[in-house]
């Protein structure tokens, strides 16, 4: 699904498809030099990760291994709760290894600053964060990520993986949720 297809329930568009594709393949760059040499463990954050942690995957020209942990701070709403659950933990054990963790959106830094506590006590050589959007409005938490696709607004995006009550997940670009579609 494109922009173009619902154009009545977005208010912009912030990033095309080709634009975050073009950013995914810059980050990898950056990532298989500042990993080369070592074995590197992604750690896709479901949902939302699911389109940034496939396609940073294949721009990645190095083997990577994978895992997914689901964790909610949001529900249904459109604000972080910032009481976070694991919904799925990670299959693989993370002692010795070098861990980065892709996320789809930082927005309150609530989740993610309790991600970045939770698997560090597991052992890891490193865990770093690899995020495709942030929103610096929006922080309530200072969280230290490495690699940072891009700073947006502080407004409701959904595309690329970013949901409104599991729609526009399969939005080829990120946009701005018209109010009208969430009031």
């Amino acid at each position: 699904m494109r922009a173009s297809d619902i154009e009545a329930d977005l208010t912009e568009v912030l990033c095309t498809e080709d634009e975050i594709h073009a950013k995914l393949g810059e980050l990898a760059r950056r990532i298989e030099a500042d990993y080369e040499g070592r074995d590197l463990l992604l750690v896709g954050v479901l949902k939302g990760a699911i389109m940034v942690m496939a396609d940073l995957a294949r721009e990645l020209e190095r083997h990577v291994q994978t895992d997914w942990m689901a964790v909610s701070s949001y529900g249904a709403g459109t604000v972080s709760s910032g009481v976070v659950r694991i919904l799925k933990d990670l299959d693989s054990d993370l002692s010795g290894r070098h861990v980065l963790i892709v996320e789809d959106i930082i927005d309150s830094g609530l989740t993610l600053s309790w991600l970045l506590s939770n698997l560090r006590t597991r052992g890891a050589a490193s865990v770093e964060i690899c995020a495709l959007f942030r929103k610096p409005e929006a922080l309530k938490v200072h969280v230290d990520v490495k690699y940072v696709g891009f700073d947006i607004p502080n407004k409701f995006v959904v595309g690329y993986g970013l949901d409104f009550a599991e729609k526009y997940r399969n939005l080829r670009d990120v946009g701005v949720l018209a109010p009208h579609v969430y009031s």
